[in-house]
């Protein structure tokens, strides 16, 4: 048996407690969260890194040489974890990320690309079709150490051309997914 702190609508909050080490929060109909899990950390959202940027004004990719896309306005940064247009995350743990780029004039082909520390992490290409070419994305989960472990991303186009300083088009996103 569990410490048991339960929140009902009859009784208010009532408490069974034991000496296992385990406390559960439940509500009147079941087990929401239970301390330490069996299965890992239960994190919190105010300790889960989250960030969302895009540029402040249009970056000139030079053609086919990947370069380093220039985040220069963020939409959040729930751990001041964003800056410089590298995410370095002080938590340890996976993080999702992903980033877009929409080129503001026809193109045919190019990649995007995830950087963690410095060197390629994951690598995405696009090429144009009969039907044309679908802006570039690109996502991966990674282990960032908490501490060191930096993201960046980057991209490169067939020939050189600006990118789009929307929020809609050209963006770069992370969040932390679950502990070490």
């Amino acid at each position: 048996m569990a410490s048991i702190i339960t929140a009902t609508v009859s009784s208010g909050l009532t408490q069974q407690a034991d000496n296992s080490g385990v406390l559960q929060l439940a509500s009147g109909t079941g087990n929401l969260v239970t301390v330490p899990s069996v299965t890992g950390t239960a994190m919190v959202s105010g300790n889960m890194p989250a960030f969302s940027a895009y540029p402040s004004v249009a970056q000139t990719l030079s053609s086919s040489t990947i370069t380093k896309i220039l985040f220069g306005t963020e939409e959040f940064d729930t751990n001041n974890n964003f800056a410089n247009s590298t995410f370095t995350p002080t938590v340890a743990g996976y993080y999702q990320v992903q980033g877009h780029i929409q080129p503001d004039a026809s193109y045919s082909a190019g990649v995007v690309a995830i950087y963690k520390n410095g060197s390629l992490y994951k690598y995405g290409s696009y090429n144009a079709n009969a039907t044309g070419v679908a802006p570039p994305s690109m996502s991966c989960l990674v282990y960032c150490n908490g501490t060191t472990d930096y993201i960046e991303f980057y991209a490169s186009v067939q020939t050189g051309q600006s990118l789009s300083a929307s929020s809609t088009f050209t963006w770069f996103q992370g969040c932390m997914v679950r502990g070490a």
